[in-house]
């Protein structure tokens, strides 16, 4: 069975492991130890916290396989992006250029760079074992945390935004980067990823050009990996395109992959949960496939059970799955289809 919880401090070592593990592009998810450390402890005070709105709380959760007591994937949240430093994005822009006397009127594409997602809260750090992308396990660890915000959604702002990793070569080298990021801060692109996860992408950031940069006059190849999702980030970003996310105003100010934006209550494994009674049986003779979470905090579990359930019914749990979950005959869980 997997479980989707919040981290704790003795899951470092595991946790770290899936770090160095994750592509480039992925700095919520640092390969080193003190600043995981710190995600960590950051989270479990998160979680401890009373909160009636989104502040500058984080949430780090893992996805464990308690046959084998091993973490398999984390994917973690952010109530506020920005909420000490603006969060930078570039804007997709048309200006429009155009001469009466000549009939000349021409569309341009631009890239301003803004932070109009300051405010917004934040998906982050979902990474997943290869052998289990493309499973629906990797449903449960990326939709998993968005049923902790149904069941508080006073911690999270109206609106949601992923960074999803662009496009960057088998050599770590990304051509967006290499066209502009790169003529600023003359380092290559993994090591300002590194560097935005070891410090401040907003300090990466304000070293970029502030003024809108006209895309027909970048390289074919950087214009070509605009709004491109890196292949190991594939799976999160369809999740995230059948969950309602747009894709089409914002990219990444790094490696141009596209950032993701949608209303927090519009979002399908919010919108279409449901909140249930729980009591206790033998397991269905057939079923399908349902994320089933408690409405705890620091206690939350997430996890996938086959379920012959009816909307308005109570709902068996086998009494290991509703141990797994910490509930009991007569509490409750919130579930949605897989």
């Amino acid at each position: 069975m997997l479980i989707l919880r919040p981290a704790r401090m003795g899951d470092l070592p595991e946790v770290q492991r899936l770090a160095a593990d994750s592509p480039i592009g992925v700095t919520s998810l640092p390969d080193d130890r003190e600043r995981l450390a710190e995600k960590i402890r950051a989270s479990e005070a998160s979680f401890a916290a009373e909160v009636g709105y989104n502040g500058e709380e984080s949430y780090f959760f893992v996805l464990e396989d308690l046959a084998r007591g091993q973490l398999v994937g984390c994917s973690g949240m952010v109530a506020t992006a920005g909420f000490s430093e603006p969060f930078y994005s570039f804007r997709n822009e048309t200006f429009v250029h155009a001469s009466r006397e000549l009939k000349i009127h021409n569309k341009i594409h631009v890239l301003s760079l803004c932070h109009d997602l300051t405010g917004n809260s934040l998906l982050t750090s979902f990474y997943m074992q290869p052998e289990l992308v493309g499973t629906p396990w990797a449903e449960l660890n990326s939709r998993g945390r968005l049923l902790f915000v149904a069941s508080h959604p006073e911690r999270f702002a109206e609106s949601m935004v992923v960074e999803v990793v662009g496009y960057s070569d088998e050599h770590g080298d990304s051509p967006f980067w290499d066209a502009i990021g790169r003529n600023f801060l003359d380092i290559n692109y993994a090591e300002a990823e590194r560097l935005g996860g070891l410090k401040s992408r907003t300090m990466l950031a304000e070293l970029m050009p502030s003024y809108p940069i006209y895309v027909p006059l970048l390289p074919d190849s950087a214009q070509e990996s605009m709004g491109q999702v890196h292949p190991r980030a594939q799976i999160s970003f369809d999740i995230l395109m059948r969950e309602g996310f747009e894709s089409d105003h914002y990219i990444d100010i790094f490696d141009g992959g596209p950032t993701v934006h949608a209303r927090t209550s519009g979002i399908r494994s919010i919108a279409q949960s449901r909140l249930v009674p729980v009591r206790l049986g033998a397991p269905a003779s057939a079923g399908r496939a349902y994320l089933v979470a408690n409405n705890q905090t620091q206690d939350f579990r997430a996890l996938i059970a086959e379920l012959d359930w009816e909307p308005g019914q109570p709902l068996t749990l086998t009494p290991a799955v509703a141990e797994a979950l910490g509930v009991g005959e007569g509490g409750s869980v919130r579930v949605v289809a897989v």
